[in-house]
């Protein structure tokens, strides 16, 4: 594992190449070009501010704040997978041609997904002083939540960018399970109104504490339970560990199989 680190860091350049051309790729041919960056969360906002203030209306202060904090992060995270699915295939003339260690695909991906956050950030940001709402002491433990976001969604690029090469139905598949997924997320709904008998099964979702601590710092201004963010740590590691284990073996056959 330190090898592979050691390596990765040696192919920064590449990985900083790959991220930029990423973004860049993202809203090529379109007018706008990068500002897109910050007006899709900006439309998203006001889109879900007109829907919930007057059609579907929820008994919480700033209800379109409280689920803004979480979409945003989901967002990022759902299309960093989507696109992870087929980032190997998408890049097979590269894995063909020159060495390089493949998990730089994928790492690739998710940091432009991070990036990509960071940008709608400032967005949520904006809103939240818009609202009459303030940023407390507690976004300190931004940094922290970010690198578990970070962590789960490496660990599952890994695994589902190399599964794909081998069966190409995963990428559709993945689409179902995101969406599906999201509901399974407490991001439109708190996690208090889950029913006791089905907590355990919310409990296993490895999005559930970040998304949760991310409405404690930003919305509720208190310390995120630091039992959850430790457990979602080592969850996430071991889930790195295991995909990255997946990926190294399938990767010995991609040049063969894409």
């Amino acid at each position: 594992m330190k090898k592979i680190l050691l390596e990765l860091i040696s192919y920064k350049q590449m990985i900083k190449s790959l991220v930029l051309s990423d973004l860049r790729t993202r809203y090529k041919g379109s007018v706008l070009g990068f500002l897109w960056t910050f007006l899709n969360p900006l439309l998203m906002l006001l889109v879900y501010t007109i829907v919930f203030s007057t059609i579907m209306r929820f008994d919480m202060p700033n209800y379109t704040i409280y689920m803004f904090i979480g979409l945003l992060p989901w967002m990022n995270f759902s299309s960093s997978i989507l696109s992870s699915s087929s980032v190997i295939i998408r890049n097979s003339n590269l894995i063909k041609k020159i060495y390089f260690p493949h998990e730089v695909l994928p790492l690739s991906t998710v940091l432009g997904g991070i990036v990509n956050y960071l940008f709608g950030l400032i967005i949520m940001f904006i809103a939240i002083f818009i609202s009459g709402m303030t940023i407390s002491i507690h976004v300190l433990y931004f940094p922290v939540i970010l690198f578990l976001l970070f962590l789960l969604m490496f660990a599952l690029t890994l695994l589902f960018s190399s599964l794909n090469v081998y069966f190409r139905d995963l990428e559709h598949i993945l689409g179902a399970i995101v969406m599906a997924w999201f509901y399974f997320t407490p991001v439109i709904y708190p996690s208090n109104v889950i029913p006791e008998k089905y907590q355990y099964l919310f409990n296993i979702n490895p999005m559930k504490p970040i998304i949760d601590s991310l409405q404690d710092i930003f919305y509720y201004h208190r310390t995120p339970e630091l039992s959850g963010l430790l457990q979602s740590f080592i969850y996430n590691v071991i889930l790195l560990i295991v995909s990255w284990v997946i990926f190294r073996k399938l990767s010995r056959r991609f040049a063969e199989e894409v």
